[in-house]
């Protein structure tokens, strides 16, 4: 009985916050996405105080690039990446990270080399959609490619509490000052796709400069 209540005490969190695979989701700031379901019905969403990253996808409108933000509200990852090619569109919504697989290999597209080409995998969706690595010069079947260091990264540190927003808007202008306090920069690596974005790019300032914890930056980062 007490499992029993455990698990629906689960099913209503997933529920109160995973969007359906069909909604849209807008950034109103760094942590604050109004979510729109596919019957036009719209809530806010608030991931203050959560561990969540933000995949702004590899479209027209959007960034490339992954983020990852801790409980404290710190843009302390970020990664270039690719998302689903036309016709297999990766579903914009926030999900729970429903499990960690560190060696995959896709069940519906497998490698003809027989090498896995999905490992440290992150999926959130039943469909299985996931945040892998991947060639992120290539357009995918929906799940979002990332280079094995962003991959590793983001795997060893997410978690069932991660969870993951995807969106097909631009999520950068939100975390520019965020990015460059940790070190990140544009540089000979970075894809020309977000060079383009920058030089039309309005970074919003945030509200408060509020004092997060120190890292220990070791390296210059670019996140493109």
């Amino acid at each position: 009985m007490k499992r029993m209540v455990v698990l629906l005490l689960m099913a209503g969190i997933v529920s109160l916050w995973a969007a359906d695979p069909a909604s849209r989701v807008f950034p109103l700031d760094k942590t604050h996405f109004k979510v729109v379901d596919k019957n036009g019905k719209e809530k806010i969403v608030d991931m203050s105080g959560k561990d969540y990253i933000v995949i702004s996808l590899r479209e027209k409108g959007a960034d490339g690039i992954a983020y990852a933000i801790d409980r404290d509200g710190v843009v302390w990852w970020a990664a270039s990446i690719s998302s689903g090619a036309k016709g297999h569109e990766t579903p914009s919504g926030i999900f729970p990270v429903l499990r960690k697989v560190r060696y995959y290999m896709s069940k519906a597209h497998p490698d003809p080399s027989g090498k896995n080409n999905m490992d440290f995998s992150l999926f959130f969706t039943n469909q299985g959609h996931a945040l892998h690595m991947g060639n992120t010069n290539a357009m995918s079947h929906g799940c979002i490619h990332v280079g094995e260091k962003g991959a590793a990264t983001m795997f060893k540190w997410a978690n069932a509490k991660t969870w993951v927003v995807v969106t097909r808007e631009h999520y950068l202008p939100y975390v520019y000052y965020d990015l460059a306090k940790v070190g990140y920069k544009v540089d000979k690596q970075t894809p020309q796709y977000i060079k383009n974005y920058l030089k039309t790019m309005v970074p919003i300032k945030p509200h408060m400069d509020v004092t997060a914890p120190e890292r220990n930056i070791t390296e210059e980062k670019s996140v493109y």
